[in-house]
């Protein structure tokens, strides 16, 4: 009987402790006029992870916009002066006092639902501390890729996997290795398809304001996500 009553014990403390783990990964809720989409952030890219969810933590990006919409291509918010911009106002240039290094891997790249740092036209390709966009993008055949490398990747080839998923789930291919990718949507990528759609100004903003909202899910809240996404798969 006291072994059966340690035993149990024992089971109830390690289960106490997974529950109360830190988790691995880590995600982010964008709300919208449209609902709600959430975002994973990689690991692999360490810098850009830990600045993202300080600003996040930090309210920053509450309020702002999406400013620059662009269908099969991508929607990009995060300038600082989107917040209470007048109708009209061309944003795009607002920034933050630092810049992120860039962290280029192989296996993350432009899919649709990418989340990658838009940048100024610096050398060492670093990262606006502030502004993302995530791609809408279009699917691609293989004679396209095939003039894509030949024409804007100037011979650089698109490995198998990732043309795999450009011919199906499509994506923005082009910019690979020159912008840093450092999450993808895991829930709610109609939301992206919605905001993409809308109507814009000469200057991609859309015409209806779309404000944003960013919240970090807690541990509960990210174990119950990974049970739902694994249980999808």
């Amino acid at each position: 009987m006291l072994r059966k009553t340690t035993t149990i014990l024992l089971l109830s403390l390690i289960s106490i402790n997974l529950w109360a783990a830190k988790p691995r990964n880590n995600y982010v809720q964008f709300r919208t006029e449209f609902g709600v989409f959430i975002i994973k952030l990689y690991n692999e890219t360490p810098l850009h992870r830990d600045n993202f969810l300080k600003l996040v933590k930090d309210d920053f990006y509450d309020d702002l916009l999406f400013h620059r919409v662009i269908e099969q291509f991508m929607i990009q918010g995060g300038d600082p002066d989107s917040r209470n911009a007048a109708p009209g106002a061309r944003l795009g240039e607002g920034s933050l006092d630092y810049t992120i290094d860039a962290e280029f891997r192989d296996s993350l790249f432009h899919k649709k639902g990418a989340l990658a740092a838009a940048r100024d036209n610096n050398p060492e390709k670093a990262s606006s501390a502030s502004q993302f966009y995530i791609v809408h993008g279009k699917t691609f055949t293989d004679e396209e890729l095939d003039r894509l490398e030949e024409n804007r990747l100037e011979g650089r080839k698109i490995p198998d996997f990732q043309r795999a998923v450009y011919k199906t789930l499509g994506g923005v291919p082009h910019l690979d290795q020159n912008y840093t990718v450092f999450g993808e949507v895991v829930e709610g990528i109609e939301i992206i398809d919605q905001i993409a759609a809308l109507p814009t100004d000469d200057f991609d903003r859309p015409m209806v304001d779309q404000k944003m909202e960013l919240n970090v899910l807690r541990r509960g809240e990210v174990r119950r996500l990974e049970r739902k996404l694994k249980g999808s798969q």
